[in-house]
């Protein structure tokens, strides 16, 4: 009964060592390099597009919070006096203590 455990045991170490190798000489080939930047730089892809969705996604909330115009969208802003359409305002000057 030893000496079957112990001829099981190699045999299930010899294997493992083979399939280990046999994977390690595969990575090892142009091939198996090439998979490798492949999934690297679709990893680095990946990782890119989701920070830039998490900064759009983290701008509108702070705009949002703010009370700020959503990005690329104009404000337009209601006249301060009022001038009929044409006509520049006037430009008034104040001394120190707000008397013109």
């Amino acid at each position: 009964m030893r000496r079957g455990l112990w001829f099981v045991a190699g045999a299930g170490a010899g294997v493992y060592a083979m399939v280990r190798g046999r994977r390690a000489a595969e990575a090892l080939t142009v091939d198996g390099l090439q998979d490798r930047w492949g999934a690297v730089t679709a990893g680095a892809r990946m990782f890119r597009d989701e920070v830039a969705q998490g900064k759009a996604e983290a701008e509108t909330d702070l705009r949002a919070r703010l009370g700020l115009v959503p990005h690329g969208r104009p404000e337009l802003v209601a006249p301060s006096s009022t001038t009929s359409p044409g006509t520049i305002p006037e430009i008034s000057s104040t001394d120190e203590e707000g008397t013109t």
